[in-house]
């Protein structure tokens, strides 16, 4: 097997937290893991990637381009800046919450939904949904990203009861139960 998963968001979305739980469920099932992750400004409303590769055997942590089976979108537009990264089979599992950027925000820039349906409509698979919306529904939207990563685990190979395990091991122990019914909502989606 070999799987090779591209996470972007914006800093606080749960990016890294959630790709660490990825790390942890291949390990489980005997995988070797290989991630690569940039957060420069992330706390500051920046741009965060991670590059997953899992395999019989991973030798470099990054993606090869045009290598990418999955790419999970935390923000809606942010998938747009690693197209490098888009293979013919690739699989889009994208949120719908939009956190504009400072030039939209500020008026410089607009949004680029014309941009996100056209390069949507060239992929083989998209999987949208309203994390945020889910979340508030469950009752505290930062979970979104835990929503987010139950759509993920339907769409991998991997038994949902190493993801539930992990998910335990690495969110805050007052938060487990909370992060368990959101990685639920993703899951049956």
């Amino acid at each position: 097997m070999k799987l090779d998963i591209l996470m972007v968001g914006v800093g606080g979305q749960g990016t890294v937290l959630s790709s660490n739980i990825v790390c942890d469920v291949a390990l489980a099932a005997g995988y070797d893991v290989k991630k690569s992750e940039i957060h420069g400004m992330a706390q500051r409303g920046g741009s965060v990637v991670t590059h997953i590769r899992i395999g019989e055997k991973v030798f470099a942590p990054t993606i090869p381009l045009k290598s990418a089976d999955i790419l999970v979108s935390f923000e809606r537009m942010e998938f747009l800046r690693y197209s490098e990264y888009y293979s013919d089979n690739m699989t889009l599992i994208q949120n719908t919450q939009i956190i504009s950027p400072p030039s939209v925000a500020d008026g410089e820039a607009q949004y680029p939904q014309d941009k996100i349906d056209a390069v949507q409509k060239s992929l083989k698979k998209v999987i949208e949904v309203d994390a945020i919306g889910k979340a508030i529904e469950l009752g505290n939207q930062k979970i979104a990203g835990m929503v987010v990563l139950g759509i993920l685990a339907k769409n991998v190979p991997f038994e949902k009861s190493a993801w539930e395990q992990a998910i335990r091991d690495r969110v805050p122990p007052k938060t487990i139960d909370l992060n368990l019914k959101a990685f639920e909502t993703g899951y049956n989606i």
